[in-house]
């Protein structure tokens, strides 16, 4: 006969009884083991603290396929079961050990959550006397979880009473994986890089500053240098610098390179010039460079806050040109708003908002077609006139000339926002 799933949960069956074969107390459950290397979706045994005169007072592990469930959802020891004593075994994950209590990250809701308790599902069995399965369906994370932890000194559908007042919260344990790196056993979301390249940046660096410092360096250590580079950004520079202590110059280098230039520039002045000039010394010749001649600039000012990558194209260039230079183009595509066109000397001769080259035909010359309205600042200008000219004329980037009037570098509206933020 085919028995029902049930459901039950890691606060429900902390310290109910176990019985053994004749129904006299065998022991009580006092932690979930779950053996990654062997399945990680079910708990594969029980601990249990026995009882004065069973084989000893040493917690034991029953395997969850020795047990089973009588019509009043008593646990049983089945009959020839043999517990064995409980070793120290790092690849073995303790659920409340390792689980409740600790920070994981939402990654549908883009945010740290803590663990309250974890759904479990007895699985259905085909005979009466074949081996139960105790699988993780759900993490708890809501008020639910923690009233119910809080009532597990109650009988269980006295608690499950209670806490059914409160809306429930989980995550599906489908989402849920070790970090391995980190010592302590913490457990965390399985973000995986598909979903972390879907994820804004902002929304990166909100999760590592709500992270305890030993899963934001262990979330950090495993992103791609891409996405790295995006979430440094977004985050405050004393958080930048907790993030990037712990690497070594080649890791900071390679992350480094792949950042806005100008925010690359803001995150190395902030740094001891010992650790700096370690980190340009790792760095790409090319990168290197922008990054160095935007070192000289003070934060404050236009070039302080400008970034050398635009797309800049001669006076005579047409169309298809244009298109090849986007396509080529190794900085943040979204930003762009603009072609530059200039003339012999690096000036610039107009300005072609990326969106009217939608209609043109391939050979179209770009001075053609229409021309935006250029507004420019000097390399010195402070970062307050800087903010005058966004709002005065309701800009998306501001060209930064030399004092040659030639075009040095691009401030864009988000550098504008982040110091209007980092002075109020």
């Amino acid at each position: 006969m085919k028995k029902q799933d049930q459901k039950t949960s890691v606060s429900a069956l902390m310290g109910t009884a176990v019985r053994d074969e004749d129904g006299g107390v065998f022991g009580h459950v006092r932690e979930f083991v779950v053996a990654p290397e062997i399945d990680t979706s079910h708990v594969y045994g029980l601990v249990i603290g026995l009882v004065k005169g069973k084989r000893g007072t040493r917690p034991s592990l029953v395997l969850i396929s020795d047990l089973k469930l009588n019509a009043s959802d008593e646990l049983y020891l089945r009959r020839g079961a043999s517990p064995v004593l409980l070793r120290s075994d790092e690849s073995h994950l303790m659920l409340e050990r390792d689980l409740l209590d600790q920070q994981i990250i939402d990654v549908h809701g883009r945010k740290v959550v803590r663990v309250n308790d974890v759904e479990l599902l007895w699985e259905a069995s085909e005979a009466e006397d074949s081996g139960l399965a105790l699988r993780i369906a759900e993490v708890e994370v809501g008020l639910r979880g923690a009233i119910r932890r809080l009532l597990k000194g109650l009988h269980t559908s006295t608690a499950d009473r209670i806490a059914s007042h409160f809306s429930a919260s989980i995550i599906p344990w489908d989402f849920v994986d070790l970090i391995d790196r980190d010592p302590a056993r913490r457990v965390k979301l399985k973000v995986e890089q598909d979903r972390l390249a879907q994820m804004h940046p902002s929304d990166i660096a909100d999760i590592l500053e709500e992270l305890a410092p030993a899963e934001r360096q262990a979330l950090f250590i495993s992103l791609n240098e891409e996405i790295a580079a995006e979430a440094l950004e977004e985050v405050k520079p004393k958080m930048q610098q907790a993030l990037i202590e712990s690497l070594d110059s080649g890791q900071i280098a390679d992350i480094v390179e792949e950042m806005d230039p100008g925010a690359a520039a803001d995150l190395l002045s902030e740094l001891p010039d010992e650790r700096s000039e370690a980190i340009l010394g790792e760095m790409e010749p090319e990168e290197r460079q922008e990054v160095e001649e935007l070192l000289e600039f003070s934060g404050d000012s236009a070039a302080g806050r400008m970034t050398t990558d635009y797309i800049a194209l001669p006076a005579t260039a047409i169309l298809a040109e244009a298109i090849d230079a986007l396509r080529q183009f190794e900085g943040d595509i979204d930003i762009v708003t603009d072609i530059y066109l200039l003339d012999e000397d690096g000036r610039i001769v107009s300005l072609i908002p990326l969106v009217q080259l939608l209609l043109a035909a391939p050979d179209t010359a770009l001075s053609s077609l229409p021309h935006g309205h250029v507004v420019t600042c000097d390399i010195d200008a402070n970062g307050r006139r800087v903010a005058e000219l966004f709002d005065k004329y309701n800009l998306r980037a501001l060209p930064v000339l030399d004092r040659e009037k030639r075009l040095v570098g691009v401030v864009h509206a988000e550098q504008v926002i982040a110091l209007l933020r980092a002075n109020h």
